[in-house]
């Protein structure tokens, strides 16, 4: 029987993998895009990167 991640390897590699996955990576370009959630994203960047003087905790 064959691992979690031997199955979803499988699956990334064929057709219909390949078709998920560009479809992922073009909604979440589209989401960045957004000034909203761009701001969001930045948001969380700089937490995680201690901007701000606050960490997560």
């Amino acid at each position: 029987m064959a691992s979690l991640f031997d199955r979803i390897a499988k699956f990334a590699k064929s057709p219909q993998g390949q078709r998920a996955i560009q479809q992922a990576t073009q909604k979440a370009q589209q989401f960045a895009k957004d000034p909203k959630n761009r701001a969001k994203i930045d948001q969380v960047r700089a937490k995680l990167q201690g901007g701000g003087g606050k960490g997560l905790r």
